[in-house]
C-alpha cells in the first residue's frame, strides 16, 4: 500500500488524578490526618471545584495535586506523568512546564511590572512569548493599558487579572486557583468568576478552583465535596442552590 495518513492521537481525557492519597502531619497521638486516601480524576478542558469545611483538607489536596506538597502515601499523576516519583528538581520542571496557578493573595512580585509579571514564568523557563497569545490575554483581562503598572498601583481585581494571565501565559496543562475570588469584593469576583470560566469555555483550559464560595462552584462542570480529608459527594454542573444544599446535607449528616 502507499503512505497511509498518520492516525492522529487524542490526548488522554483524564490530565490529573490522585490515587488513595493520605497526608499525615506527626506521628502517634498527635498526628493530624488531612487527607484520607483521596481518589479522582480531573477531566480535561473542565472546570473543577473543590469544596469543604474549613479543616477538611481541600487546601491540601491542591497543594499534592499541584506537586507543591507530597501525600504522606498514594499517588498522583499529571499528563501521564507520576509526579509523587519525580525528585524535587523533576518536580520544579514538571511545575514550570505544566502547572499554572492563581493564588487568593494574588503572590505577585512588587518589582516588576504587570508586563514582567504575567511574562515571569516564561522567563524563568527561557521559554519565548506567544505574542498573539500575550495580546489576547491582555485584551481578555482588559490589562491593555496597564502593562507598565506595578502591583501598589492596581487594584485588588486587576492584580488578581494580572496573576490569571500569569498563569495562562505558558499553556499549561492545568491550572490550580486557591481561593480565586477571597481577597476580592463581589464586584470584582465576579469579573474574576467570569474570567476563568470563560477560559475553560475558549481555550478548553482544564482548571481545579478550591473555594468556600456557592456561587464560584456553581460555575464548574463539577464539584467535590470533601469533609475530614475524604471524598464524601461529587456533584455534575449544579446551581448555586443546589451547592448550597449539598453543603447543608453534610453539616447535616
Amino acid at each position: 500500500m502507499g503512505d497511509e495518513a498518520a492516525l492522529e492521537v487524542s490526548p488522554p481525557a483524564t490530565v490529573v488524578s490522585a490515587n488513595e492519597v493520605a497526608r499525615r502531619y506527626g506521628d502517634g497521638d498527635m498526628a493530624v490526618h488531612a487527607l484520607r486516601g483521596v481518589s479522582l480524576e480531573v477531566e480535561r478542558g473542565k472546570l473543577t471545584a473543590i469544596m469543604g469545611p474549613s479543616g477538611s483538607g481541600k487546601s491540601t489536596l491542591m497543594h499534592i495535586l499541584a506537586g507543591l506538597d507530597r501525600p504522606t502515601s498514594g499517588s498522583v499523576t499529571i499528563d501521564g506523568t507520576v509526579i509523587t516519583d519525580l525528585d524535587d528538581n523533576d518536580l520544579t520542571r514538571l511545575r514550570r512546564k505544566s502547572i499554572g496557578f492563581i493564588f487568593q493573595f494574588f503572590n505577585l512580585l512588587p518589582m516588576l511590572t504587570a508586563e514582567e509579571n504575567i511574562l515571569l514564568p516564561l522567563s524563568i523557563s527561557g521559554r519565548p512569548p506567544d505574542p498573539d497569545l500575550y495580546r489576547e490575554l491582555l485584551e481578555r483581562t482588559g490589562l491593555a493599558d496597564r502593562q507598565t503598572h506595578r502591583p501598589a498601583e492596581l487594584s485588588g481585581g486587576q492584580q488578581q487579572r494580572v496573576a490569571i494571565a500569569r498563569a495562562f501565559i505558558s499553556k499549561p496543562s492545568v491550572i490550580f486557583a486557591d481561593e480565586p475570588t477571597g481577597n476580592l469584593d463581589s464586584t470584582a469576583g465576579g469579573e474574576i468568576l467570569d474570567l476563568i470560566r470563560g477560559s475553560v469555555n475558549s481555550y478548553g483550559q482544564t482548571t481545579v478552583m478550591v473555594t468556600h464560595d456557592p456561587h464560584a462552584a456553581a460555575i464548574a462542570d463539577r464539584v467535590l465535596f470533601l469533609a475530614d480529608g475524604r471524598l464524601v459527594k461529587d456533584l455534575s454542573r449544579s446551581t448555586e442552590r443546589e451547592v448550597l444544599a449539598a453543603i447543608e446535607g453534610l453539616r447535616a449528616g
